[in-house]
């Protein structure tokens, strides 16, 4: 509209040129005039200058970045003695990787890596107006208008759910359970993964307003008809339980079954723990019961993985301990407990300690105390004078 409205505003300009042309005579050569002098010259904003500016920038430090990359592929297949043509998947560059730096780092991203620009650095969005400065997208002065674009279509589809039912309903056809969608085995898109699928950064409200409309949308009886909307912002779960190798349990003289798990660590305590089955719930800790912690937290701790699985006073547990105090001790026996139990319980009671978090390890140490301060992060007291 606007385009034709241009054309429309400059023929006219020309048309009236051509009468003032035929009616006073056509101009001397030294007075001709040019038509395009009545045509509007469309200047280029300041904010489409900048963002140009920024563009040749960016493609420049890529193209440099993409040099760098190609050039170091050269170099790792020479100190891996091979061809360079071989290192044309990420896999190889890894498997090098891994090969020459070798790292015991737990944090992966820690670990030396060798990505692609396109992995390592995070995309720039389009120019979101034109050369005039009119933005393109007519939420673009929310501030976010990708994010708020995806909540109305959130609400189109939530609508659309909602009007199919009425039309259903005056029918009087009911929905059928068999197509309603399982969410159980996917999750929604983190906050982290979400802002870079909309390459905006949300707050954590805004997020939970995403998840809250995704949500209100998936548990409409007719939310299939929007299935594929809605699988473009989950992903799957892994089912742990099926990676997770539970070993089986041995029988001791008496015909009792026993599991014994080694390497149980909480901090600097270390020790090893035997569940016999059936049993009374007796509990004992290095020759010791129960009351060998004297503090109750303690206790709880090596209590909370039986009473969760419900086999308490069905099984005995035998743990031995060493090093760290109480906290520590208590925190390798309760893992020990909780791993040795995978074997006599059913899968979806693991599933439900593991989601609990009595399957994973806790890796966290005491933070070291920082000179200048009085604690790992507490400072001290501030006095004027």
């Amino acid at each position: 509209m606007l385009n034709s409205l241009k054309l429309y505003t400059n023929n006219w300009k020309i048309a009236r040129f051509l009468v003032i042309q035929a009616n006073y005579g056509s101009a001397t050569s030294s007075e001709s005039v040019d038509p395009s002098t009545f045509l509007k010259k469309e200047k280029t904003s300041k904010a489409m200058k900048a963002y140009l500016e920024r563009s040749r920038e960016h493609d420049l430090f890529m193209k440099q970045q993409q040099h760098e990359f190609e050039i170091g592929k050269r170099h790792l297949a020479n100190m891996m003695g091979e061809p360079p043509e071989n290192f044309d998947s990420q896999e190889k560059i890894d498997e090098a990787i891994r090969y020459l730096f070798p790292s015991a780092l737990y944090e992966k991203r820690a670990r030396p890596m060798m990505k692609p620009p396109e992995e390592i650095f995070p995309q720039r969005k389009a120019a979101e107006f034109d050369e005039a400065g009119r933005p393109f997208h007519s939420l673009f002065y929310t501030g976010k208008p990708n994010f708020f674009q995806l909540l109305h279509n959130i609400v189109a589809c939530t609508n659309d759910c909602n009007n199919f039912e009425d039309r259903m309903i005056r029918q009087q056809k009911a929905a059928d359970p068999s197509l309603q969608l399982d969410l159980s085995s996917t999750q929604w898109l983190t906050q982290e993964q979400l802002e870079l699928k909309l390459m905006e950064t949300i707050k954590p409200i805004e997020y939970d307003n995403f998840v809250n409309a995704m949500v209100r949308l998936g548990n409409h009886p007719y939310s299939y008809r929007h299935k594929d909307f809605m699988d473009i912002y989950r992903r799957p779960i892994t089912n742990q339980s099926i990676t997770l190798n539970v070993p089986k349990p041995k029988v001791d003289e008496s015909g009792r079954s026993y599991i014994t798990v080694y390497g149980c660590c909480r901090k600097s305590a270390r020790g090893h723990v035997t569940i016999r089955a059936p049993g009374t719930g007796k509990i004992s800790i290095n020759g010791e019961p129960i009351t060998f912690f004297e503090y109750d937290q303690a206790r709880e701790q090596i209590l909370y993985p039986l009473i969760f699985s419900d086999m308490l006073g069905k099984v005995d547990v035998e743990a031995h301990v060493k090093f760290g105090g109480e906290s520590g001790k208590a925190g390798a026996i309760r893992y020990g407990i909780s791993m040795g139990l995978r074997s006599f319980v059913d899968s979806e009671t693991v599933d439900r300690m593991r989601l609990a978090g009595l399957l994973q390890k806790d890796y966290r140490r005491r933070e070291r105390k920082k000179p200048g301060q009085e604690g790992a992060r507490r400072k001290f007291t501030w006095k004027k004078r």
